[in-house]
């Protein structure tokens, strides 16, 4: 079983006030982070936890799925069962259709690795209620395979399915198997489609530690104490610079390239990389990764921001020999590490007019989303939010300039909420949601003398669309 060695900064050439400084300006740039472990020279020299979360929380990787899918792929070139040259049409006469377009034909398991499929998007996106793998053969294509980069999720998930229909088991059972002596977290998983198969692009819910560990296996060339997982060729072709990405990239973090589903950096390394700021970052060059799970939806470039975070307070400052001890700063490192927690909004607690509102309740104006009664109660330090939605009374708790974790209601996942003032009669409400789904719920309310104005805005990929628009209340009579 792997183990993962603990280490102070200083022994491996990094200050703590470095460390410091890469935290407090993430901090300052208002990126809501969950996760942060920094591995040199193979010891873990910082491990911190935002509150609520701890060690223990599984978290949803999202795209950093794309990674462990692009490993399974390979085991499987090591056990002989395909080779990237294969054309994927072979392996699914059943969802191939006899009318097949010959650019989807032509499409070989390498061409799907390097994202230069025949779909510029990801095809089961266009009618999620009919069969995923299916849509990858029966979408029309718009070029032909090969030749160009174009992010496409429904890559990555026909590939997992092509691991469990020649594995026969799960996708992520058979990487903890092949990769046992990673140790991965036995509560880990993979969320599945609605037809069962699981979800390669963006399905994995699993700890930082174990990112870390698969880390490790990738920095390590697939060697994990004196084991030879995975051919070294593999992961040093899956992690080098096959195709280009500059053209799309909205950041200049994805403009380096790609290999097979593992993204080059700015920094001569490569990254597993997973919406909303779930990255494992390989620097080679400096004998470093970094792991880090956030919630960068929502903000612009948020990704960018701990990229340059990380490259200008700790990359400069990296020596090649260990550091004197700093047990001031050291302390001052373990004191920021230890009272981490998701920032609460930050505002007015109190309202001259939560006296007149607080119990009210509010018939809301017919509309498309099915609410039609909200109340809003409040006591010294918290409120909670009961509505009815589609004839059902749901509530949930919210702290007033700090967290309350709770349940979000209507999806029964773990939250952690709070409020301010922004005005007297503006009342701002944040639901980080912090479950097998990561996002965010806002809602704004206004208050007027008899009416009451609400904007909710969801910021999550796949779900809460009834927390989407505005709403018209006046006071019930």
């Amino acid at each position: 079983m792997l183990r993962i060695d603990y280490g102070i900064p200083e022994e491996t050439g990094i200050s703590s006030a470095s460390i410091c400084n890469f935290i407090n300006r993430l901090s300052q740039n208002g990126i809501p982070m969950h996760s942060l472990l920094l591995f040199h020279r193979d010891k873990l020299i910082t491990e911190g936890y935002y509150a609520p979360y701890t060690a223990n929380t599984l978290h949803r990787m999202f795209s950093i799925s794309k990674s462990f899918t692009a490993i399974a792929i390979g085991l499987l070139v090591d056990e002989g069962r395909l080779s990237l040259s294969d054309k994927i049409v072979t392996f699914f006469p059943d969802k191939v259709p006899a009318d097949v377009h010959p650019w989807i034909s032509s499409m070989t398991i390498r061409d799907m690795l390097m994202m230069r499929t025949c779909h510029a998007s990801t095809t089961y996106k266009l009618d999620m209620r009919s069969d995923w793998v299916e849509s990858f053969f029966t979408v029309p294509p718009t070029h032909p395979s090969g030749k160009l980069f174009h992010y496409d999720t429904s890559s990555a998930h026909t590939l997992c399915a092509l691991v469990e229909r020649l594995t026969g088991m799960p996708m992520l059972h058979y990487l903890k198997e092949k990769l046992a002596p990673l140790g991965l977290s036995e509560a880990s998983y993979m969320i599945t489609d609605p037809f069962g198969v699981s979800m390669g692009g963006s399905g994995l819910v699993a700890t930082p530690m174990d990112l870390l560990k698969f880390g490790y296996f990738i920095s390590h060339k697939g060697n994990v104490d004196g084991q030879q997982l995975l051919s070294a060729s593999y992961i040093e072709e899956a992690t080098s610079d096959l195709t280009d990405t500059c053209p799309t990239a909205p950041l200049r973090s994805e403009a380096c390239g790609y290999g097979y589903q593992f993204w080059r950096n700015e920094r001569n390394g490569y990254v597993c990389y997973g919406m909303g700021g779930q990255l494992i970052i390989f620097l080679p060059d400096y004998d470093l990764i970094c792991v880090t799970t956030a919630d960068t939806q929502g903000i612009g470039g948020g990704n960018q921001y701990i990229y340059d975070a990380l490259y200008e307070e700790i990359l400069p400052f990296i020596q090649e020999n260990p550091l004197p001890q700093d047990e001031k700063s050291h302390s001052e490192l373990l004191k920021l590490l230890k009272n981490l927690q998701i920032v609460p909004l930050n505002g007015e607690t109190a309202s001259p007019m939560t006296a007149s509102i607080s119990g009210i309740t509010w018939n809301v104006q017919e509309n498309v989303m099915g609410f039609s009664q909200i109340r809003l109660n409040f006591s010294d330090s918290a409120g909670t939010l009961s509505f009815q939605l589609k004839g059902v009374t749901y509530s949930f708790d919210f702290g007033m300039g700090h967290l309350e974790t709770g349940t979000f209601p209507v999806y029964d996942m773990r939250c952690a909420t709070s409020g301010v003032w922004l005005r007297p009669d503006t009342l701002y409400v944040k639901a980080h949601i912090i479950d097998e789904y990561v996002g965010s719920v806002h809602f704004e309310f206004v208050f007027g003398n008899d009416d009451m104005t609400i904007f909710m805005k969801k910021q999550e990929e796949s779900l809460f669309a009834e927390f989407n628009g505005h709403l018209y209340c006046t006071r019930r009579s």
